[in-house]
């Protein structure tokens, strides 16, 4: 039986030949875009293409702060602060709920948590158009508010957190914190968020890149004087041609936050699973 288990989880020659080959697909594009960012524009139509970057970046990327329909570091600035408020509010918002709909009881519990998992089945084009008249009657049309109070609360991270929650906070602890006087809003902040803390990470991360890559909404109602990053991308080629250098030079400055958040939430993820594990 042990010998049969050990096969079981003994990795193959092909499973590595597997695993390098999808990493190297993901991974090439990200680097040619930096590739090209670092050259000049003829470089796209080399025939083999470059695979070492060049010394051009300073001035593509200079350019990209020289375009005024762009407004780059506007469009930087409104997305850092966008993403950062709507994924603190979706952690927030989305555990306190989680937390209640899985260890509280109340009335009306699970007919409210349907209603929740049924507006996560309505498409979100289908709410774009009453939303943009909403945020134009509320004055609100071009403002970053436009942006962030229609999403400061997700359906998809109030089901997560409820379900991460049923499982990784058993209800003896909870007992346990009441009987020592503790109450309710002591109980979620001491006890049920730090249990949270992988699930939190998860959902952090997935709602910071959601609405750092954003583009239709932000596109629908904020002004060119005032985009987030995405929309400003999008100006940079909206000509009657695209200059690949300058495009993937603003492109490759654009990501690095991401990948910095990228790296962030996976070292919570990692310590919150590890930490779950030592306590078991």
């Amino acid at each position: 039986m042990i010998s049969a288990s050990r096969r079981l989880w003994r990795t193959s020659p092909l499973t590595y030949a597997a695993l390098v080959l999808a990493c190297l697909l993901s991974v090439y594009p990200l680097y040619y875009m930096v590739i090209i960012a670092t050259r000049t524009l003829d470089a796209i139509n080399d025939i083999p293409p470059p695979v070492t970057p060049g010394d051009a970046f300073v001035d593509n990327f200079g350019r990209v702060l020289e375009a005024d329909a762009a407004n780059f570091l506007v469009g930087l600035r409104n997305s850092f602060i966008v993403s950062s408020v709507v994924t603190v509010s979706v952690v927030f918002f989305g555990s306190l709920a989680g937390f209640a709909f899985a260890k509280l009881r109340f009335a009306g519990r699970n007919a409210l948590l349907l209603v929740i998992l049924l507006t996560m089945m309505v498409p979100t084009q289908l709410g774009l158009i009453p939303l943009w008249g909403m945020m134009f009657d509320l004055g609100w049309y071009g403002d970053l508010k436009a942006v962030i109070v229609p999403f400061l609360v997700s359906a998809f991270g109030v089901f997560l957190m409820r379900q991460y929650a049923s499982q990784a906070v058993p209800d003896e602890l909870i007992e346990a914190a009441r009987v020592d006087g503790c109450s309710t809003a002591r109980i979620y902040w001491h006890v049920v968020l730090p249990a949270l803390r992988p699930a939190a990470a998860v959902l952090g991360l997935l709602t910071f890149m959601e609405h750092w890559n954003s583009f239709l909404w932000p596109y629908a109602v904020l002004t060119p004087e005032n985009p987030t990053l995405q929309v400003s991308l999008a100006f940079l080629s909206f000509a009657y041609y695209t200059d690949y250098s300058l495009v993937f030079a603003a492109t490759a400055v654009a990501t690095v936050p991401l990948l910095l958040v990228v790296v962030l939430f996976g070292r919570q993820i990692i310590g919150g699973i590890t930490e779950g594990a030592v306590k078991a």
